[in-house]
C-alpha cells in the first residue's frame, strides 16, 4: 500500500512540475515585421500592432510569456507565404503564425515535402540555406476580416460608390499583378480599361500619387490604407465606405501536430470576441476592424473574380 501510495504521489509531482513548466514556456508567435498596422518592427521603435497586441493578451490568458519572432516576408514570383509560415512552424521558431489569410490555397497540403526559411530576426548564412521537412497547417478561428476598398483621391472625395461599376469614368490606378488589377482590368469585360492606369508595384507611390490628385480613385487592402492614414493623419484621401464583396479572414495557423494548443487559443478567441476585446485592440492600433464572415476560408478567388 505505501508503495502504491508513494509512486501516486511521485506521479501527481511530475504531472504538477510538467504543468508548471508548460506555464513558464513562453508562446512563440510568429509575426510578419512589415505589416502595419496589424504587426510592425523596426530597429529603434517600439513593436507595435494589432497582432501583437492580441498574442500578448493570448499569452497572458494562457498563463505564459510571449515571444515573438519576427520574419520578412518578400512578395516575388519565388516567394509562398504558405510556405514560409509552414517552414517556421516546422523549424519551432513558432507555434502560432498569427495575421495569416484563410484561403483554399494558403491551407492546402503542401505538394513538396521541404521549403526553405523567410528572412527572419536572428537568421543565420545557414538558416537562410536550409531546407526544413514540412508539415500540414490548421487555421484557428478567425479574427479580423480583410476586404479590399475603394480609396478615392481628394477631387473625388464626394462620389458615392456602391459598386465597381461606379468607378467609370474616373482617372484609376493600379499596380500591376495585383488582386487589385484583376477585379478592375476583368470588371464588366473590361469596361474600366481605358480609365486605368498601372504602377509597378514596389517603384511606384501607389497612394501617394492618389494624395496629390494625380488620380481620383484606386482599389486596395483596407489595412494598406489603415497603415497609410495612421503615417499621414492629414491626408486628403479617404475611404469610400465601400468593400468588394470577396475578401478573407485572417486568424493563426499551426501545425495539426499542435491541435491542442490551438484548441486553447480558440477558447480565448471566442471569450475575448464576445467581451468586444478584439475590436477594441483593433481600434486602439488604428484598424479598421471587421468582423469574421463566411465563407470561413475563401475560395478559388480568381474563379470568383472572373465569374463575377
Amino acid at each position: 500500500m505505501r508503495a502504491r501510495l508513494a509512486a501516486a504521489a511521485t506521479a501527481l509531482l511530475l504531472a504538477m512540475s510538467t504543468a508548471a513548466h508548460a506555464a513558464d514556456e513562453p508562446l512563440k508567435v510568429c509575426l510578419d515585421e512589415d505589416l502595419p498596422p496589424l504587426s510592425a518592427h523596426h530597429r529603434g521603435k517600439p513593436d507595435a500592432g494589432f497582432d501583437v497586441a492580441l498574442a500578448q493578451t493570448i499569452a497572458e490568458r494562457l498563463g505564459r510569456p510571449l515571444k515573438i519572432q519576427w520574419f520578412e516576408s518578400k512578395l516575388d514570383e519565388d516567394s509562398s507565404p504558405a510556405l514560409e509560415a509552414n517552414a517556421l512552424l516546422s523549424d519551432g521558431r513558432c507555434s502560432l503564425v498569427g495575421g495569416y489569410a484563410f484561403t483554399t490555397d494558403s491551407l492546402k497540403v503542401p505538394g513538396v515535402p521541404t521549403a526553405k526559411l523567410p528572412d527572419f530576426d536572428g537568421a543565420t548564412r545557414d538558416d537562410r540555406r536550409r531546407r526544413i521537412p514540412i508539415g500540414v497547417l490548421v487555421p484557428s478561428q478567425p479574427y479580423i476580416y480583410s476586404p479590399m476598398t475603394v480609396v478615392l483621391g481628394p477631387k473625388a472625395k464626394d462620389k458615392k460608390i456602391t459598386d465597381i461599376g461606379d468607378l467609370s469614368g474616373l482617372r484609376l490606378t493600379i499596380e500591376s499583378g495585383t488582386l487589385g488589377d484583376a477585379i478592375l482590368m476583368t470588371f464588366d469585360k473590361g469596361k474600366l480599361i481605358e480609365d486605368i492606369t498601372h504602377l509597378v508595384p514596389g517603384r511606384s507611390d501607389l497612394l501617394g500619387e492618389l494624395e496629390h490628385g494625380e488620380f481620383d480613385a484606386t482599389l486596395l487592402d483596407l489595412r494598406r490604407f489603415d497603415a497609410y492614414r495612421a503615417s499621414h493623419p492629414d491626408t486628403r484621401i479617404t475611404a469610400s465606405g465601400y468593400y468588394y464583396p470577396i475578401g478573407a479572414n485572417r486568424g493563426y495557423v499551426a501545425l495539426e501536430t499542435d491541435k491542442a494548443l490551438l484548441e486553447a487559443v480558440n477558447k480565448v478567441l471566442s471569450d475575448l470576441q464576445a467581451k468586444g476585446t478584439i475590436a477594441e485592440l483593433g481600434k486602439a492600433a488604428g484598424l479598421t476592424w471587421l468582423a469574421p464572415r463566411e465563407p470561413i476560408v475563401l475560395g478559388d478567388v480568381w474563379l470568383k473574380i472572373l465569374n463575377r
